[in-house]
């Protein structure tokens, strides 16, 4: 299978790494420092429990690859609007694209026949830059569980001790393409389902970011460092409570309660993603992780005053920062 990671950071560069322990013809998309150690000493994924080292091509220029079967988008959503730019070339008439990204995607209200059907999210896609490049038919939605960051040009290390990805078609169908794409992450070693449900996944998801995204961002520490703390351990814990709130009244289940999820995460000495791009110096993922769930929150009336408040700091965080701008 000819797939393409289109964004080869911490999650793209660990999941490309175990397509190509899998056999995928793999190829990877990345920039800068990154795209240079790719191509002179390729790809090293480090895990605890192994080392994965492959060579796939790499280029900063889509057209470079030519169409693929299917493309993984691992960009982080303030670089959508480049991925829009430059995914053409990868597209043949048949390719899939996955968007494995975190918070409240742009595909989240198309091919679910319920509510709001086909309403877009402004703030992860405006002007519908990714919706006319790639287009709803071609789309699935991927959730990965996987703490790792990128410790040097061409390297990343993975901290959490297991690791999951979930794959689902927006109208909840166990394609064909979806199964294909499943059965090439195994391939490798990465433990990878197909949901009927990808929304209320989307949810899981969020949620651990909703917990710890603002609070580690605010202590500049991990999480946890971060959740040692018993009063800060008792915010996340309500902000996970809100956050659940707001997925029932989207009609979305989340199975764990707000204490199990806590639970899975305190002994992670991992930085989310959003606190790597602050001290990085890069665009923070506000919106589609703080402030699209709680716009959806405040259209259903469900009260939120601790994610409130704790978004509303991280957002002056990020804002003073010079790393995020409110639309």
């Amino acid at each position: 299978m000819k797939i393409c990671v289109y964004g080869a950071g911490a999650i793209g560069g660990y999941l490309a790494g175990r397509l190509a322990k899998g056999g995928a013809e793999l190829s990877l998309v990345a920039r800068g420092p990154h795209l240079a150690a790719l191509r002179a000493e390729g790809l090293t994924v480090r895990m605890a429990e192994d080392v994965l080292h492959s060579r796939p091509a790499a280029s900063d220029r889509p057209a470079d690859l030519g169409p693929q079967d299917a493309v993984v988008v691992c960009t982080k959503v303030p670089a959508l609007g480049s991925v829009a730019e430059g995914i053409g070339p990868l597209l043949g008439p048949d390719t899939a694209v996955v968007f494995v990204t975190n918070g409240i995607p742009w595909w989240y209200f198309d091919r679910h026949g319920g509510e709001a059907e086909g309403a877009r999210i402004p703030e992860v896609d405006p002007g519908d830059a990714i919706r006319r490049a790639v287009g709803v038919e071609r789309t699935l939605g991927g959730v990965v569980y996987a703490a790792s960051a990128v410790t040097s040009p061409g390297v990343v290390e993975v901290s959490s001790r297991t690791s999951k990805l979930i794959l689902g078609e927006p109208n909840g169908e166990r394609s064909a393409r979806a199964m294909a794409l499943a059965a090439a992450f195994k391939a490798g070693g990465l433990p990878c389902s197909v949901s009927p449900d990808i929304r209320s996944e989307v949810w899981g998801k969020l949620l651990n970011n909703l917990a710890n995204g603002p609070l580690c961002l605010l202590t500049r520490r991990n999480i946890r460092d971060t959740f040692n703390d018993p009063i800060l351990n008792e915010a996340a814990l309500k902000t996970v409570e809100e956050g659940l709130a707001v997925a029932a009244a989207m009609g979305r289940h989340v199975s764990s309660t707000a204490q199990e999820r806590i639970a899975l995460s305190a002994q992670i000495p991992h930085k989310p993603s959003i606190l790597q791009d602050l001290e990085l110096g890069r665009p923070m993922e506000i919106d589609a992780l703080f402030s699209v769930p709680l716009r959806l929150a405040r259209e259903r009336d469900v009260p939120t005053p601790t994610l409130s408040l704790l978004v509303t700091l991280a957002t002056h965080a990020a804002e003073a920062a010079g790393l995020y701008r409110r639309g």
